[in-house]
């Protein structure tokens, strides 16, 4: 039984992340859920991937995201040149200590953005795969702990397909959510103009939360209730895409754990500390359809894995969210 002060937690999460949203909302132009779906990665405990055409902001984005928060950032420019011991590090003889030195790479930092991460080598992509999962490096048989808060943003361009290696299905499966940004409307794209056309915004973008205060939100989201109907639900809709007809590869066990997660983190920036199936039903998009796989006839058929989800989302049953309390009791945190 948790002991902590709910409304105060709420609400310094709630006052934290819209200073977060609108430093944010200052660069990106007219993209509101865009920026709160990151947000939402971010006290998740995730990481994000944003996928677009070039040119509509994803580097902008993460770049931010990152300078929004006082805390370590490094940017990886992800090339076919680049090799794994520049993102983990290397290991470097000391000639006077007549001792190996480990030299950090880029993973440490408590946010990395990785810009084209499918313009390099399968080698290199693979080099982040235990730093994302296990939040650690290991290198010549010593494990070196990344610091907290830890978070890939990770950028690419889904249309130039030339010199690029796409990004494999463990290397997707630890992204939390894939988002795109799209082109902005006309008002966004005008006030864009004014805004960004005398001079670059990151410029004056300076930090408007601390890192210790983002690590106090994501202990907070941790506690937020999940009713035992919700996580079940979770699980049908998960499950739904390992048996659809028109995918070969449905989504992994880590879907589900994301799922409940982002969910926890989406219901607290509403200021609830439980979950809806409202939070489950938004998120399914973002967080499974970038694990899945069509099958060919699908792909022949134009049948999208974000269309699956949508049909999966509209056949589950859904539970009913407040059981049989009308006050929400009974998905409330005991």
């Amino acid at each position: 039984m948790t002991t902590y002060d709910d409304q105060a937690s709420l609400t310094d999460l709630t006052t934290v992340v819209e200073r977060v949203r609108r430093s944010v909302e200052s660069v990106i132009e007219g993209k509101p859920e865009v920026v709160r779906l990151s947000l939402t990665v971010l006290l998740a405990e995730g990481h994000l991937l944003i996928e677009d055409v070039p040119g509509v902001g994803k580097t902008m984005l993460s770049k931010a995201l990152a300078r929004s928060i006082d805390c370590s950032v490094r940017r990886i420019q992800f090339t076919p040149d680049l090799l794994p011991s520049d993102i983990t590090g290397v290991s470097v003889f000391d000639q006077q200590r007549r001792d190996f030195e480990f030299k950090p790479g880029a993973i440490f930092a408590q946010i990395v953005v990785g810009d084209e991460i499918n313009r390099a080598s399968p080698k290199t992509q693979s080099a982040l795969l235990e730093s994302m999962e296990e939040r650690q490096v290991t290198i010549d048989g010593s494990t070196y702990e990344l610091p907290t808060p830890f978070m890939v943003i990770a950028t690419q361009n889904p249309v130039e397909m030339e010199g690029t290696y796409p990004l494999p299905e463990a290397q997707r499966d630890r992204f939390m959510a894939r988002v795109s940004i799209g082109y902005p409307n006309a008002a966004a794209e005008l006030q864009m103009l004014d805004v960004h056309g005398g001079a670059d915004p990151l410029d004056d973008l300076q930090p408007v939360a601390h890192a210790h205060e983002i690590v106090k939100l994501v202990e907070a989201v941790r506690l937020v209730h999940v009713a035992e109907s919700v996580r079940r639900y979770a699980v049908d809709l998960v499950s739904a895409t390992r048996n659809h007809p028109d995918l070969r590869l449905g989504a992994s066990p880590r879907a589900t754990l994301h799922l409940v997660r982002a969910a926890r983190a989406a219901a607290a920036l509403d200021g609830r500390d439980f979950v809806l199936p409202d939070d489950i039903q938004t998120l399914a998009g973002p967080v499974l359809a970038h694990r899945l796989l069509p099958t060919a006839q699908a792909q022949l058929g134009r049948r999208t894995p974000e269309q699956v989800v949508v049909e999966i989302v509209q056949r589950t049953p859904v539970p009913d969210p407040y059981g049989t309390d009308p006050r929400g009791a009974a998905n409330r945190r005991p």
